[in-house]
């Protein structure tokens, strides 16, 4: 992958919107990329269906307007205020599909940032379940995840290849070479039968991209509770980044993902650079 030129930025109501507003726009210095910042949440109505009963239409409308315009508004005030004096952060108005329309715009941009889901959050409503997922898996984007607890340090200083053989592993790394080359330590990690031949031939990939020799971490046969074990040994090595393919399929019109892509997902403790 070329460095980055045009990102697009997920907002929305929740607390850490402020850490990916701050990530985008380094990415746009570092970079010199252009950011778009699109605000994407359900409606009021949507989130709120039964609202309706009991109240006439027309008073109910008006007040799940109201709502949509003060969201609307809170994101504006909180992107402006993190932007200040910045020519390369853009914002969007909403779009008329959202938050499904978010892959679509998603075809037209080199990388996306977007945020873990939080549970906890008191705005987790306005998004469904599977947004990130969705956003993922329809656009064919790299996506850079920020987690929901914990300070983002800067980005890419150490790295973990989580590797495997795989179309989804091999777009994750291609996505990931502007940071593998600005890295100051590089490592790469695979679980299975053929970790240790499918590693060497990684570094083979990177040697003639510009990358230093990568340390390489031979996991063992078992591919159990990657998501886990990928976590604990970017802890161990101090990474800042995480670099992996995502997994899954449609089933029902539901995404079902991998094992270690939902762990992963549901239990990121540093960024992580996806790509399915």
């Amino acid at each position: 992958m070329q460095t980055p030129r045009s990102i697009l930025l997920h907002l929305d109501s929740s607390a850490r919107t402020v850490e990916r507003i701050q990530l985008a726009r380094l990415l746009a210095e570092t970079f010199d990329a252009q950011v778009t910042a699109q605000p994407c949440t359900l409606s009021s109505l949507m989130r709120y269906p039964l609202a309706i009963e009991g109240t006439a239409e027309s008073e109910a409308m008006a007040i799940m307007q109201s709502l949509d315009y003060e969201a609307r508004e809170r994101m504006h005030a909180t992107f402006t205020a993190h932007t200040v004096g910045s020519q390369r952060m853009h914002w969007s108005q909403p779009l008329p599909d959202a938050p499904w329309g978010f892959a679509r715009r998603a075809l037209y941009a080199d990388l996306m940032v977007m945020g873990q889901r939080d549970r906890n959050d008191p705005f987790d409503a306005e998004l469904p379940g599977d947004f990130l997922t969705h956003a993922l898996v329809e656009s064919g984007r790299p996506a850079l995840v920020l987690p929901c607890v914990g300070p983002v340090a800067p980005v890419g200083r150490t790295v973990l290849v989580a590797w495997k053989a795989t179309r989804e592993s091999a777009r994750a790394v291609t996505a990931s070479l502007p940071w593998l080359r600005a890295a100051s330590r590089v490592h790469a990690v695979s679980y299975g039968g053929e970790a240790e031949t499918s590693l060497q031939a990684l570094s083979g990939y990177l040697r003639p991209q510009g990358i230093a020799e990568p340390t390489l971490h031979f996991g063992d046969r078992d591919e159990g509770d990657v998501g886990n074990r990928l976590l604990s040994l970017a802890a161990d090595l101090g990474a800042d980044l995480l670099v992996m393919g995502c997994y899954g399929h449609s089933r029902a019109r539901e995404w079902v993902m991998g094992g270690a892509t939902q762990s992963m997902l549901q239990s990121m403790t540093l960024p992580v650079l996806m790509s399915h």
